[in-house]
This record gives structure tokens, sequence and C-alpha cells, in this order.
């Protein structure tokens, strides 16, 4: 589920994939962050045990996006991805 949100002064994406399992989460987190503009910017929240590892690695590992992390807890992981110019 997609809704928007408040991050640095900046109005961005929310991708909602608390009820997604791994690999539905990575894919969908991959689909939403691949329609992403240059320079635009999407915050993704994580439950999932495998999609927390998962989609980290995939962002981190590919020269199109850069990744931050605004939130790791032990129950929940809230990251933004920003697709690089």
């Amino acid at each position: 589920m997609e809704t928007r949100c408040q991050y640095k002064e900046r109005d961005l994406s929310m991708l909602d994939l608390t009820k997604e399992r791994c690999p539905m989460a990575l894919l969908l987190a991959k689909r939403a962050a691949e329609s992403l503009s240059p320079g635009d910017a999407l915050a993704i929240l994580i439950i999932d045990t495998g999609a927390r590892q998962d989609i980290p690695r995939y962002f981190s590992s590919t020269r199109n996006f850069s990744l931050n992390t605004l939130e790791d807890s032990p129950h929940r992981l809230l990251i933004t991805v920003t697709k690089r110019l």
C-alpha cells in the first residue's frame, strides 16, 4: 500500500510492506522504486525478517539507488530509497 509522508521537508511516497513477506515484499519494493523519477525518493516500511535483510541488500548493491535507514528497531525497518540522477 502506497501513501505519502514527510521526510526532510520533502513529500515522498511511502510503501507499506508490513503485510508482505519475501519474496513478494522485495518484488513490490523493486517495482515501486523503478517507477521513481531520477532524484525522487520512496520510503519503505518493512517488518518481515527476510525482507528486512533482502531489500536493503538489493538497493545497496545497485548503482541506480541510494539507501538511507530512518529507523531500525527489532520490530520494524524504515528506509528511504532515492533514484540516482
